[in-house]
């Protein structure tokens, strides 16, 4: 016996030495990951680094040609007087392109809103000079949202995962922007993954809102509001799946649309997780105006996006209803029950339904179905039936951006624990609960299939309530002021507001109406929100200290009545 304890204790020794040296090797696995995926977010700041670089060469060398003392004037024309004078050659789409560039690297420098230059609108200069026809866009410089597809360009989503891939084609709507004439010359900032309305990531860093560099400007369409409310482009495609486009531009006050989702193509559009169709993804136009965003849309809805995607509807856009003036019956409501807005939001509502009403349309209290429902066991059971597992999979080495981390976390913990902590916090934090339970995964193709049937139920119903009512356009508060960095990952559901026509589908819109004032950051300190909970005291933190800052609506209309919607915006707007 005593003979056999040396090998024991040897072998001990050795499992023990294994054990040490397998703990030792994962240790110096991760660092050497961690260092890896370091080494490619380096080298794509240094790839951006080096594009601003030359393109702020490119712009010395252009005004040692030609002088300066033309530039405000042409950053103050707005686009369709802009599209005049390109049209007619009293401007050349060069003074132009490198007017609006010049600006951009100005912006992104106080901001850090773009992502990369695209060098080839040179070449994109010279191609529309030799086109026959000029386009509806032509010599309009624009910008695009990071994963709106460029040839030999990165769509990173704000992801490592997705840096050293550049995209190998247009996606259709740059194509038919370039057709149309429009060059475009610069990718924007968005947040880690997109699921996010701030604007940060670890590659490319925090976007800052040109208005008070304390805000975000919003997201996920971050960079491009940033960029358009910054001066440095006048034209921006955005996405929407839950309010990117409409939440940057009520923080940033710009105008923006959400329209029906494949009224315009999404053909080369990337995303962190794909195959999500039961709250579908939209494309829209950000500008200063909305005669801007009308007559993109007009470029966009042509025969060239059609025939390069089939899927997208043939229908061109109709100038009759956008230009129409007949009274409108129109739904208003300055709160959805589930998440107050803060005071300045309701109160652009009324002054907006005031000034309708006095314009000579006539106006009717709505209340919209069921939004609590809609926002847990619709919006956020959709995007997280697996229980979260493909958007984790998405941060490679878990290099998480601190503005994510709050959803990160709560994803991270097991079913089981969810509904243990929801159960807990129930009776005091009802919102909670139900946001816990919503993370949970489904347990079933049939629970996925009765999910989907449930979003079509909903969609029905809402839309028999509008018809009996009778309404041609909704009035409707949006989520602002600008929040303060850092607080919209804290605030996921404070996006009820946009994520309702979402889930609906229907186009919708936002314009600023007005600034917050004195009075109405006395009156945000007796702001009790909901429930008086954490979620309420966070929203009332999130939005202090935006005096002067804008303050907007959201305008919306049944599917595919973009033009109805822009027609409600614009007079909405004109009339403050």
């Amino acid at each position: 016996m005593r003979e056999l304890l040396p090998e024991t204790e040897l072998a001990s020794a050795a499992a023990l030495a294994l054990l040490c040296g397998s703990a030792a090797a994962v240790v110096v696995w991760k660092w050497l990951s961690k260092r890896h995926i370091q080494k490619k977010m380096e080298e794509a700041r240094r790839t951006r680094d080096e594009g601003v670089k030359k393109m702020a060469k490119a712009v010395q060398q252009f005004r040692e040609q030609v002088p300066s003392d033309k530039t405000d004037a042409i950053l103050s024309l707005p686009l369709l007087e802009l599209a005049g004078r390109l049209q007619e050659g009293s401007l050349s789409p060069r003074t132009v392109l490198y007017t609006y560039i010049q600006k951009a690297l100005e912006v992104t420098q106080q901001t850090n809103c773009v992502q990369y230059f695209i060098p080839e609108c040179e070449e994109q200069l010279q191609e529309i000079q030799q086109q026959r026809e000029k386009g509806l866009l032509y010599g309009i410089p624009v910008s695009i949202k990071d994963h709106i597809g460029h040839k030999g360009h990165l769509s990173t989503c704000g992801l490592v995962k997705f840096l050293g891939t550049p995209e190998q084609e247009d996606s259709v709507l740059v194509k038919v922007l370039k057709r149309q004439g429009a060059i475009p010359f610069a990718k924007t900032n968005v947040p880690q993954s997109l699921f996010n309305y701030d604007c940060s990531n670890l590659i490319f860093g925090q976007t800052l809102n040109p208005l008070n560099h304390q805000k975000t400007p919003g997201g996920s369409s971050g960079g491009e509001g940033a960029l358009i409310a910054g001066g440095g482009s006048l034209l921006g495609i955005g996405s929407d799946v839950g309010g990117s486009i409409r939440l940057p531009c009520s923080f940033c006050g710009l105008c923006g649309l959400k329209p029906t989702a494949k009224r315009l193509s999404l053909s080369g559009i990337s995303g962190p997780v794909d195959g999500i169709v039961s709250v579908p993804c939209a494309l829209g136009p950000m500008a200063r105006d909305v005669d801007s965003l009308a007559l993109c849309m007009k470029a966009l809805l042509c025969e060239e996006m059609f025939r390069l995607d089939p899927t997208v509807p043939p229908i061109p856009f109709n100038e009759e209803v956008y230009s129409s003036s007949a009274p409108l019956r129109i739904g208003y409501y300055d709160t959805d029950g589930y998440f107050p807005l803060p005071p300045c939001m309701r109160r652009a509502v009324h002054e907006t339904r005031e000034a309708l009403q006095a314009a000579g349309h006539e106006l009717v209290l709505f209340t919209p179905l069921h939004v609590r429902h809609v926002m847990t066991e619709l919006f956020l059971k959709t995007f997280f039936a697996d229980g979260g597992r493909a958007w984790l999979d998405v941060f490679t080495g878990n290099i998480v951006d601190p503005g994510l981390k709050p959803q990160v976390n709560f994803c991270r913990i097991p079913r089981l624990g969810k509904k243990i902590l929801a159960l807990i916090l129930k009776p005091l934090f009802p919102r909670m609960a139900d946001y816990l339970n919503a993370l949970c995964s489904m347990r079933s193709v049939k629970e996925m299939w009765d999910h989907q049937h449930q979003i079509e139920v909903y969609r029905s119903e809402f839309i028999a309530q509008w018809r009996e009512l009778q309404l041609d356009v909704v009035l409707c508060p949006v989520l602002g002021p600008a929040f303060t960095i850092g607080f919209p990952g804290k605030l996921l559901s404070a996006i009820t507001s946009t994520m309702l026509y979402n889930v609906l589908n229907f186009p919708a819109g936002v314009v600023p109406v007005s600034t917050v004032t004195e009075a109405d950051e006395e009156e945000l300190k007796l702001y009790r929100g909901c429930c008086g909970d954490l979620w309420d005291r966070t929203l009332k933190q999130a939005v202090e200290g935006a005096v002067g800052l804008p303050v907007a609506v959201q305008c919306v209309a049944l599917p595919w009545q973009e033009e109805l919607c822009l027609r409600f915006m614009k007079e909405g707007i004109e009339l403050q």
